[in-house]
């Protein structure tokens, strides 16, 4: 390994490590860091799972609690945001199957749109009008796969995590884990050319 890669390595090692000391003193000034840091992310990541933002705030309240619960059983080892979506991936996925034994499509409501797009600088209205117009038909598109698909493809391009980042998140073996977004984005692009047809 070279230089570089230790240095890396050791100041991973030494932020995942401080990180987990922190939670096992339950260090507020840690947690208001780490809410400060990956809100927005997580928060992110919550609707798009969900697709309902009430539910989806809810369930983020239920992931910074359980963070300061059993951040003890925080790793270094693995990426503070790894351990914090798997969280989150849980409680939702806990909380559907006591809701409704249905999947996660089965909070979608067609009556109660909930606009997905990610917040931009907005450097000019015809840009603008642009990104929303893509936006709102990667979300329609989206909305449209099967829910295992679509946090796939929401991890991977959504929240820039790694295969065995998601493999880690969610549960499952990394081939299913390729193969569910090699499906997903399959799924995908065709619902993406017909909506610009």
């Amino acid at each position: 390994m070279n230089a570089a890669a230790c240095y890396f390595v050791n100041g991973m090692e030494s932020e995942t490590s401080a990180i987990a000391r922190g939670l096992r003193r339950r260090d507020p000034d840690l947690l208001d860091r780490l809410i400060e840091q990956y809100q927005h992310r997580l928060l992110r990541y919550l609707i798009y799972l969900t697709s309902n933002r009430e539910l989806a705030e809810d369930m983020f309240q239920e992931t910074w609690i359980r963070v300061l619960e059993r951040g003890h059983q925080y790793d270094p080892k693995y990426e503070f945001s790894t351990w914090l979506l798997s969280i989150a991936r849980h409680l939702t996925v806990d909380y559907l199957r006591k809701k409704k034994p249905a999947s996660l499509d089965g909070l979608l409501d067609e009556e109660e749109g909930v606009s997905l797009d990610p917040p931009d600088l907005r450097p000019s209205a015809l840009e603008l009008i642009a990104q929303e117009e893509q936006a709102e038909q990667i979300s329609a598109a989206l909305i449209g796969i099967a829910a295992e698909y679509r946090e796939a493809i929401v991890l991977r391009f959504q929240e820039g995590l790694a295969l065995d980042e998601i493999a880690a998140v969610t549960g499952a073996p990394l081939g299913t884990v390729k193969s569910r977004l090699y499906r997903g984005l399959n799924a995908l692009l065709p619902r993406l050319k017909g909506a610009q047809a």
